[in-house]
């Protein structure tokens, strides 16, 4: 086509608003378009401009798009009209304001994306890299979703919230972006090439290699003596052998697990097992391996020592590792793991080709399209800040709130507490603020908000000691867990506010005798309410300052699969857990945030919380980088940890400084 022509197509698209031909249709903020000959299921895909720097992606594989609300953007709608420009050509269709242009194939839907000079700053794969796979969640049709972009070899990448591996640079790793103690999930990636992607999807996601993790036994393995078929697995007490067996398997992973019953009791609470032997393959290049443990555990690949990690046996945790196979080459290998307890599995990956590994990659397991947002910016605060643009602003929190706290687990009676501050005042230390962790209550009595008289006879009147005599502020632990029979759990069963499969499942907590508990749904606005109306009547109403939002993962049972989570907090107000998993502590952030400014709109909010999810800034919420241990590996973890969950465009993080976990 010349270039006249695509004047004359421009011009008429910008008088009678038509469509430019039967596959591109224009919109009041961008265009729609019907892919003729898509890679994959992909019918539609529409490109929106939302602000001069801000491209709006979505992708489908039905008829319509959806029309339900994100949970994730909050820009409203301002009526601002942000000029741009759109040029159709025999093969594209391209979109461009003063900053960014999106050019679309008409043939495949693939998008690029380019600076104001043209030059390309991110290209999808070739043929437009997405991937829909049609599935079910708690019995409701949707699709596993996956976008896949290029990225030169040079490229590093950022982000994806707070992870615990200690890696810093993402291009060519893999990362599970699901909510745990220690993990924040923000499905948002910054790019040293000075764009940003944020993924508007809330299920379990995987960036990088998007295959499933095998048992040990995908690869060959031999015994100490050299016999194929597995590890020689020697169990000891006390430093004597009581069992060996040649194991093709470690998997003792989640308490729902057929082995983790079976387990040795005298091994696990007083011994070690030893695995040795070797491992091949007749597939050439990197091998992925992932270790997830409790207890201590050692491993050693051809004599070397590769994995050196202690984590409690309550809060398990991955640790990574890669090795360079060549075709049948054996690899000699010795596992340690001193239980105490614990849990452990090992899991293996075969090599992708180096172009597979180097691609960018999202996929999502529940979903009903491909959603992204594209945000260009000459540097990397322009960059999150059209990150806020979209999920938010951080508002400003109380001053001292970025004072000093004191804090530990846990402060069990009103007087320990006052002497603690008293002692900082006679000392001439300055403190800002002390927290009240959790079991304040009496055991059976958690979600009640009430406290245990014995221990805390009048916390009016201790709060009111803090704030007038002692002149410091006071967070407390705050769940949204409620123990079957209190009168909070009744209130909300009684209006369907909770979720039920744990209470069905009769789990008990480890708490003194064990209680059976389960959570509040926050995605029901009503459920958000009335949790505040609680929280208000029992804390804020006694001049509490803060609130700690625990175990927002959501963590109902500690140990359990993912799958048996996902199981625990569905069917949420708004459709399946899986859908929404990682969202949980935004919705209860925002529960609180919006509860709290209506009681005293005067008063600033602050809440920390376990665990993150994009937007949560903007309800007043710093986070901590969860139940680490005291050890030197994680404590160089935070690093990372910290620095990425920044980059991710969340102003506020901590860690415990000294770990918590000894």
């Amino acid at each position: 086509m010349s270039k006249a022509a695509v004047i004359i197509v421009f011009l008429l698209v910008l008088v009678c608003g038509c469509d430019t031909n039967d596959f591109v249709r224009r919109l009041d903020d961008g265009i729609e378009i019907i892919p003729t000959a898509p890679a994959g299921n992909v019918k539609k895909v529409r490109i929106r401009v939302v602000t001069p720097n801000i491209i709006h992606v979505l992708a489908t594989a039905a008829d319509t798009f959806s029309t339900a609300k994100s949970l994730i953007i909050a820009r409203p709608d301002s009526g601002e009209q942000v000029p741009w420009e759109l040029e159709v050509t025999g093969s594209d269709a391209t979109i461009a304001t003063a900053m960014v242009k999106a050019r679309v194939s008409k043939k495949t839907g693939e998008v690029v994306f380019l600076n104001a000079e043209g030059e390309v700053l991110l290209k999808e794969s070739e043929g437009g890299g997405k991937t829909f796979t049609p599935t079910t969640a708690d019995g409701v049709p949707m699709y596993a979703v996956r976008q896949t972009f290029q990225s030169p070899d040079d490229e590093a990448l950022y982000g994806l919230g707070g992870h615990q591996n200690g890696e810093m640079n993402y291009k060519g790793l893999d990362i599970e972006l699901a909510q745990h103690n220690i993990v924040d999930v923000i499905p948002f990636l910054y790019s040293n090439r000075n764009y940003g992607l944020l993924w508007d999807n809330y299920s379990v996601t995987k960036f990088g290699d998007a295959r499933a993790y095998q048992p040990l036994n995908s690869l060959h393995l031999f015994s100490k003596d050299g016999k194929p078929g597995g590890l020689t697995a020697d169990y000891f007490v006390n430093d004597r052998v009581v069992k060996s067996f040649i194991e093709d398997e470690i998997n003792y992973e989640f308490l729902e697990t057929p082995q983790v019953e079976n387990f040795p009791k005298d091994v696990s609470n007083g011994g070690k097992v030893v695995w040795e032997g070797s491992m091949a393959s007749e597939r050439e290049g990197v091998h992925k391996f992932v270790f997830y443990s409790s207890g201590y555990l050692k491993v050693w690949i051809d004599g070397k020592l590769e994995v050196d990690k202690w984590r409690q046996n309550w809060n398990p945790w991955t640790s990574k590792l890669a090795v360079n196979f060549a075709k049948d080459e054996k690899h000699e290998v010795r596992i340690e793991w001193i239980p105490q307890g614990g849990f452990l599995s090992v899991k293996h990956l075969d090599p992708q080709s180096p172009e597979e590994q180097g691609q960018i990659s999202l996929a999502s397991e529940a979903g009903d399209e491909i959603n992204y947002y594209f945000i260009n910016g000459s540097n990397a605060d322009e960059v999150i800040g059209g990150y806020r643009k979209l999920t938010g602003k951080a508002p400003v929190v109380p001053r001292w709130a970025m004072g000093f706290w004191q804090s530990r687990e846990r402060y069990r009676t009103q007087d320990e507490l006052l002497e603690v501050v008293r002692q900082y005042r006679s000392r001439h230390i300055p403190l800002d603020n002390i927290v009240l962790d959790w079991q304040y209550w009496d055991d059976p009595a958690w979600g009640s908000h009430e406290f245990d008289r014995k221990r805390f006879p009048d916390p009016a009147g201790m709060i009111a000691q803090l704030h007038d005599g002692l002149h410091a502020h006071m967070m407390i632990s705050v769940w949204p867990k409620f123990n079957k029979g209190t009168a909070h759990f009744e209130e909300m069963n009684r209006n369907g506010f909770l979720f039920t499969n744990n209470i069905e499942k009769r789990r008990k907590d480890w708490v003194g005798v064990g209680y059976e508990s389960t959570f509040y749904d926050p995605f029901n606005p009503a459920a958000g309410r009335l949790f505040w109306q609680q929280i208000d009547t029992k804390l804020n109403s006694i001049g509490v300052d803060a609130w700690w939002l625990d175990a927002t993962e959501p963590d109902m049972h500690s140990n359990l699969s993912l799958e048996e989570r996902k199981k625990n907090m569905s069917p949420t107000a708004l459709g399946p857990g899986a859908k929404y998993f990682n969202a949980y502590s935004l919705m209860n952030s925002k529960s609180v945030y919006e509860g709290s400014r209506a009681s005293d709109s005067s008063k600033r909010v602050f809440i920390l919380t376990r665990s993150a999810f994009a937007g949560q800034q903007r309800y007043g919420a710093a986070t901590w980088s969860g139940d680490i241990a005291s050890t030197w590996s994680d404590f160089k973890d935070q690093i990372a940890t910290g620095i990425n969950f920044s980059l991710s465009g969340i102003p506020y993080w901590t860690m415990d400084i000294g770990g918590f976990s000894v």
